[in-house]
């Protein structure tokens, strides 16, 4: 049984996109820039201010422009040592971007459930699968939607084992936990200027670092490795991983937006939470006491008794409308008919068919793969619970109060 379009309701003229590019002008001055002194490369005034100017509002050492914040987390591995047959903790409910750069270097992820807190990685999880796992000296964590998360706790337990943390700060540029920016807790950080993120330059990222060596080897392997001769000489394997200086023009132009951007996003969060009162349904949650997220994707999860049947595939989904209830899949269809765009929560990776022989530990599970405690209704598989009950809100920062109002006005009416 499908949704019922409301007459009172008409679709939108223009799509209502889950977060797509806010541009200003300024990108196009520094792109043009780059054209004119036809510096088109790897190379020029773009990438040398870029990197001045983000690692100076994160507040880090050194931070080296590269074509995307996947390339950043390849390198990090490289950096971190990762050798065919390590295993790599890693975040569960993340994009897959985060894991697959493990794979690049033969290593074997085991994925570490989510806390409902923050929907990130579970420290208390983390500490079990050290337990079961002793020998791993690698965590990969991500901090979700721009939400950071309890990344003081995670960083004491890696310290405690020894091991190194990569902080995917993809998502959560500009977020800050105690004050500090996400990006920085890690011994290597990553964030993202994709073409759907709090600042774009349609592709690129970042490696963020404290170390100058670190950031000249990252340079190094990002333009194949050449070495210092007058010739083309190689000795050790490099990459083509470099920023362009037309991309960095484009992130040039958007940094000084970053403030703005976080505003209007949070914004759209908050009409969110007020538009939804009421309703059995609540917003992706954050510690309010010690961080500030950038609040990139404006999320929301369904309370457990206000589901109605929802069954996913691998492909496909299906749901039986029920009255006072509701489903991601039914709300996600009811804003597509109207023209607005949100998506499903990140599905966990321990559930991709790639990975789905890897392990999966939880606070309460023996990792070594599936448990049956969500089925059985005890909730222990967080990240699917979430996965299963969650969805991402059209989120852009160019929809107007009165367009989020009428995307309101269609969700409530799911519950009706």
């Amino acid at each position: 049984m499908a949704f019922v379009l409301n007459g009172n309701v008409k679709p939108f003229e223009k799509k209502i996109y889950l977060s797509s590019p806010t541009m200003h002008g300024e990108e196009l001055t520094y792109m043009s820039e780059a054209f004119h002194t036809n510096w088109m490369s790897t190379v020029g005034a773009n990438i040398n201010e870029v990197e001045r100017i983000v690692a100076e509002k994160i507040g880090c050492g050194y931070a080296v422009a590269l074509s995307a914040g996947t390339a950043a987390l390849h390198l990090c591995m490289k950096l971190a040592g990762i050798k065919k047959g390590d295993r790599v903790f890693c975040s569960d409910v993340t994009f897959a971007a985060t894991v697959n750069p493990i794979m690049y270097e033969g290593g074997i992820p085991v994925f570490i459930d989510t806390e409902y807190d923050t929907w990130n990685m579970d420290p208390v999880a983390l500490e079990k699968a050290f337990e079961l796992y002793p020998d791993v000296k690698v965590v990969v964590m991500a901090n979700l939607y721009g939400v950071p998360g309890k990344l003081d706790e995670i960083s004491e337990i890696c310290k405690k084992h020894g091991a190194l943390l990569i902080e995917d700060a993809a998502e959560s540029m500009g977020a800050t936990y105690k004050g500090r920016q996400t990006g920085t807790f890690g011994d290597f950080g990553v964030v993202s200027f994709n073409g759907n993120k709090i600042i774009t330059g349609s592709s690129g990222g970042m490696l963020l670092t404290d170390d100058i060596a670190v950031a000249n080897k990252v340079r190094k392997w990002s333009t194949q490795s050449r070495e210092r001769a007058s010739w083309y000489q190689h000795e050790e394997v490099g990459y083509n991983y470099r920023m362009s200086n037309v991309v960095a023009g484009v992130v040039r132009g958007q940094l000084p937006y970053l403030e703005e951007h976080i505003a209007q996003k949070k914004a759209i969060y908050e009409r969110y939470k007020k538009g939804f009162e009421g309703l059995p349904l609540t917003m992706n949650p954050f510690d309010a006491e010690n961080s500030v997220p950038n609040y990139w994707l404006s999320c929301a999860i369904i309370d457990k008794d206000a589901m109605c049947r929802q069954v996913r595939g691998e492909n496909e989904s299906c749901y039986i409308s029920e009255s006072g209830k509701s489903c991601p899949d039914e709300i996600l269809e009811a804003i597509a008919k109207y023209n607005a765009e949100g998506r499903p929560i990140w599905k966990p990776m321990h559930m991709q068919p790639i990975y789905r022989m890897h392990g999966f530990v939880t606070r309460e599970g023996d990792g070594r793969g599936r448990t049956n405690a969500y089925i059985a209704g005890e909730g222990v598989d967080v990240g699917m619970d979430i996965f299963n009950r969650g969805l991402c809100l059209p989120s852009d920062n160019k929809m107007t109060a009165e367009e989020q109002d009428r995307i309101i006005e269609i969700i409530r009416a799911c519950f009706n």
